[in-house]
């Protein structure tokens, strides 16, 4: 099926947030007294859709606080600082978009981040005017990997599922645009570049900036 639309996940593929993500997480289980490790977030947390990666920290240690909503907002608000104070483009960003556009793409985000942080992000990286449909997974009943916001957004664009290219860095999100029948490509963290998992993606990339005509059919 010919491919019309490339619908990127944000975190990670188009900035390097997730050490913002990371860094919270740990500011955010300090105020409780708990002491968490970035190693923990990655292997825990990374590609969870925010309320269960708040779900996540509560159950796994018992917390007694506000309330998943109440630290959900807190965590968001403390990224979207970190964002807007010193967020970069990740390498190859502004060429990919730009070949997508000229080849006459519609360009999506889903997103497992709140559409608060996609706001801070496009902001901050002066990117908004690509994108014909942002959606985040908050507004749907599960996360990645469900399949539900990819599926959405390719609809959204007055899409199928198929005719949609995927790019991800995480694993849940590459199952959940595998589940959604896209063609997906992955760029991993450098430090799970070799992990044979990422095998089932149809193309797997060192960064945006290796992206070409010949990846979008």
């Amino acid at each position: 099926m010919n491919k019309k639309a490339v619908i990127f996940d944000m975190d990670g593929v188009l900035i390097d947030s997730e050490p913002f993500w990371q860094q919270s997480q740990i500011e955010l289980l300090a105020e409780f007294g708990v002491a968490i490790t970035v190693k923990e977030c990655e292997e825990e947390t990374m590609g969870l859709r925010i309320d269960a990666l708040v779900s996540h920290w509560y159950n796994k240690y018992k917390l007694n606080g506000p309330g998943i909503d109440a630290s959900v907002d807190k965590l968001v608000s403390k990224v979207a600082q970190h964002v807007s104070d010193s967020g970069e483009a990740k390498h190859g960003v502004y060429d990919a978009l730009k070949v997508i556009s000229e080849k006459g793409f519609q360009i999506g985000l889903a997103t497992s981040s709140p559409l608060r942080l996609v706001d801070a992000v496009l902001t901050r990286l002066d990117i908004r005017q690509y994108f014909t449909v942002t959606h985040s997974a908050d507004a749907e009943e599960f996360g990645k990997p469900h399949p539900a916001v990819y599926i959405k957004t390719a609809q959204r664009m007055g899409l199928k599922p198929a005719e949609c290219i995927a790019i991800e860095d995480s694993f849940n999100g590459l199952l959940a645009a595998k589940s959604a029948t896209m063609k997906t490509i992955v760029i991993p963290e450098l430090s799970h570049a070799e992990n044979p998992k990422f095998s089932i993606a149809d193309i797997r990339l060192a960064s945006l900036a290796e992206l070409s005509d010949s990846h979008l059919v």
